[in-house]
């Protein structure tokens, strides 16, 4: 019997570091580095995660047959460098910390990896960015053929591509780019910085601060951005600094066109929000989720436009995005309810984490000629703990908890809880792949009162009061409570769409419904995540809402929960009710919360 072939995929030295193992194609095991580590988003070689996908498969670094990064860093050091150069002299202050960033690891990365990893330089592939995304989204889609988009902030050279997916060898073939500095990804962290936020880390906030405001600045931002008539766009780049500047986005000009910048941390106090806010602040605040809603349509009608211009190409019922920009959910309502395509996939890790997959992948069928094999069908990727050994850290850590049996029990008994108002940590099987939480790895709660929705935000999450929840729903009610577009349904597997709520049950499920009255809904399939979906069928049951709060289990700046002891570290230190691991169900301890002294006075 021959030995099967192992190649390792690598993410990493931006953001979003991450590993992915296949052996003879089949997907062994993919996570990110953040949930080791435990810092969001971390951009470091992952040295865990490779350790530990290479335990999955129970083999080691010299059983591995290719390692392959995810981008070209020559031809990316190329693009900085001939920016820089046209820029000049702007980009006078950028220059040196470009230089001292690229002559360390960044540009020598074949030997870096291979100190690292272990692994022989000959033995190492470099595929390309948005070749990287490209893949991870068609090679493991349940299409045969389709046309692909790839969207994000900047690659190499391309800020967005559009691919042919064919059915036999080289599987993936390029058709058209847009190059930097003109980018999607790019405009809108812009804007994300302007508007208060992090960088790479608060888009998903501006999204849901724009459902507070409407699109009165649209004409303003059309100064920014404009479509073009054969199918791509550009930016004014008047606007921007991102492209000369070491640390700012934009420019005074566009300060002068949108206002004074939004300071970061400043509370956004809407008009019906609690609290006691001069007039003023109110108005401030709704301008600023003006300028987010106008960016979010524009943003929008800009990925139509793509979509639009993809479909007239290449034709065919399927699309497969990829890329950051694909993890805007509203975005991609839009493309699933008014595009072209009857069929949508959009791979669950889109961002650069996802770029680690789609190196392998792009490694195994295009570089080696392999045949495809069976579509992506479970999240859940990452390392699971076995009951044995979460029994001996509640031991060792003398907790309080009750054993339920099994993982079955733990369900049912969690559906119950929840059905009496309870607010519980859910922690089953591995871990996903990707940003959002699927069921592996969940806060979940009732989503029948609309106080809950203040509750888990104030009291658990401890995150800004105007963030939303998310649903999850049976596959067999989806279509009861959601206004769900055929082409959405893929997406909605992976909580990738914002669909409206229908109208008659907007009242039964307020906790879950964000103030344009969507929801980013997951619909949980039986054979994707039977456990997760046991338990929602059986709250359904109770409460006659087969509907459940879902949101992930981690507190505000911090990475999911990947292990029992970030789980726990998580329980003691919110106002979760329980947490339910592995089929026991553990509460907090008075004393490792702070609530009962360590020692007690004699």
């Amino acid at each position: 019997m021959s030995k099967p072939t192992t190649i390792l995929g690598i993410s990493a030295l931006y953001h979003d570091a991450a590993a992915a193992l296949l052996r003879d194609g089949e997907l062994v095991a993919a996570v990110q580095e953040e949930r080791f580590t435990r810092i969001k988003q971390d951009p470091s070689l992952p040295v865990r995660s490779v350790k530990w996908v290479l335990e999955e498969a129970g083999i080691g670094i010299q059983d591995v047959d290719w390692l392959v990064f995810y981008e070209k860093p020559l031809r990316k050091f190329e693009r900085i460098l001939s920016t820089a150069v046209a820029t000049f002299p702007r980009s006078w202050k950028a220059f040196p910390r470009y230089m001292q960033a690229w002559l360390g690891d960044k540009l020598w990365l074949r030997n870096n990896l291979a100190e690292t990893f272990g692994v022989e330089p000959d033995r190492i592939l470099f595929s390309e960015h948005h070749l990287s995304h490209a893949a991870s989204a068609f090679l493991v889609s349940p299409h045969t053929e389709a046309a692909i988009l790839t969207i994000d902030g900047v690659g190499e050279m391309a800020t967005t591509g559009l691919w042919r997916g064919i059915s036999e060898p080289p599987f993936i073939e390029p058709v058209a780019e847009v190059r930097f500095p003109h980018s999607l990804g790019m405009l809108y962290s812009a804007i994300t910085a302007y508007l208060g936020f992090a960088v790479n880390e608060g888009e998903y906030k501006v999204m849901g601060m724009a459902a507070f405001g409407e699109p009165k600045h649209r004409e303003k931002i059309d100064e920014l951005l404009k479509l073009d008539p054969g199918g791509g766009f550009s930016l004014n780049m008047d606007y921007f600094s991102y492209h000369w500047h070491p640390t700012e986005s934009y420019t005074e000009k566009l300060v002068a066109l949108l206002g004074p910048p939004r300071f970061p941390g400043e509370i956004f106090a809407f008009r019906d929000a609690p609290g006691d806010y001069p007039p003023e602040y109110i108005e401030r605040c709704h301008h600023y989720a003006d300028v987010a809603a106008s960016l979010q349509q524009a943003v929008e009608d800009a990925m139509l436009h793509l979509v639009r211009h993809a479909h007239e190409t290449i034709g065919g019922d399927a699309l497969c995005m990829a890329g950051g920009v694909a993890l805007n959910s509203v975005a991609n309502s839009r493309v699933a309810a008014e595009g072209p395509f009857e069929h949508i996939w959009i791979q669950p890790a889109a961002g650069d984490s996802g770029g680690a997959l789609g190196a392998a992948l792009w490694a195994w069928h295009c570089v080696l000629g392999n045949p495809r094999l069976e579509p992506m069908s479970r999240p859940g990727l990452g390392r699971a703990w076995s009951r044995a050994e979460v029994r001996e850290y509640l031991d060792d850590l003398e907790l309080e908890y009750e054993d339920l049996g099994t993982a079955e029990n733990g369900a049912d008994r969690a559906a119950a809880e929840l059905a009496a108002g309870g607010v519980i940590g859910w922690f089953e099987g591995r871990f996903e792949w990707g940003p959002r939480a699927l069921g592996h790895r969940s806060i979940l709660a009732d989503p029948r009162t609309a106080e809950m929705k203040e509750t888990v935000n104030a009291r658990i999450k401890f995150r800004e009061a105007f963030r939303p929840f998310a649903p999850a729903v049976t596959e067999e009610a989806v279509d009861d409570w959601f206004e769900l577009a055929p082409a959405a349904r893929d997406p909605a597997r992976y909580m990738m769409v914002a669909v409206p709520v229908k109208e008659e049950k907007k009242a039964l499920i307020p906790a879950t419904i964000h103030v344009d009255g969507t929801a980013r809904v997951q619909m949980v399939r039986e054979s994707d995540n039977p456990l997760f979906h046991r338990l929602i069928k059986r709250l359904g049951e109770a409460t006659g809402v087969p509907v459940v709060l879902n949101t992930s289990f981690n507190l505000k700046g911090e990475p999911i929960v990947a292990s029992p002891v970030d789980a726990l570290a998580t329980l003691m230190r919110c106002e979760l009710d329980a947490l339910y691991i592995e089929g026991f169900r553990v509460v907090r301890s008075r004393r490792l919360s702070g609530e009962q002294p360590l020692l007690e006075e004699v």
